[in-house]
């Protein structure tokens, strides 16, 4: 494991995997590795068979996150990798309060999109 990956695991309290993610969304695995594909959804290899995990943040009961296609294209515009985007997902800002990722669960996209912005400048 890489020292990123280390680092990204620590701060992301749950992952989960395609299929797990593909049950949940009622839609095939074919559909969530177009997301991934797509950009958005981030997926990360991880574990002893380095399967493609996804944050359970990113799911919401039947349905991605609102706002975090959005903000994935955002901080990708900024030029941010896939682990720098997870861990600015994850890291506490005591601005919003809590992650951004949390914040994008509790439906303040706008706010969350208004950091990813501010980072461009």
């Amino acid at each position: 494991m890489t020292e990123i990956d280390a680092k990204t695991d620590a701060l992301v309290p749950a992952w989960l995997t395609v299929p797990d993610i593909a049950e949940m969304l009622d839609v095939d695995v074919i559909r969530v590795r177009q997301l991934i594909k797509d950009g958005q959804l981030i997926a990360v290899r991880r574990g002893e068979n380095r399967a493609l995990h996804i944050p359970a943040a990113f799911i919401d009961g039947d349905k991605v996150v609102k706002g975090l296609a959005g903000t994935l294209t955002l901080l990708r515009d900024d030029g941010f990798k896939d682990e720098e985007m997870l861990e600015w997902l994850f890291t506490p800002d005591p601005s919003l309060p809590g992650t951004p990722a949390q914040a994008l669960s509790e439906n303040r996209g706008t706010e969350v999109k208004r950091r990813a912005q501010a980072l461009a400048v």
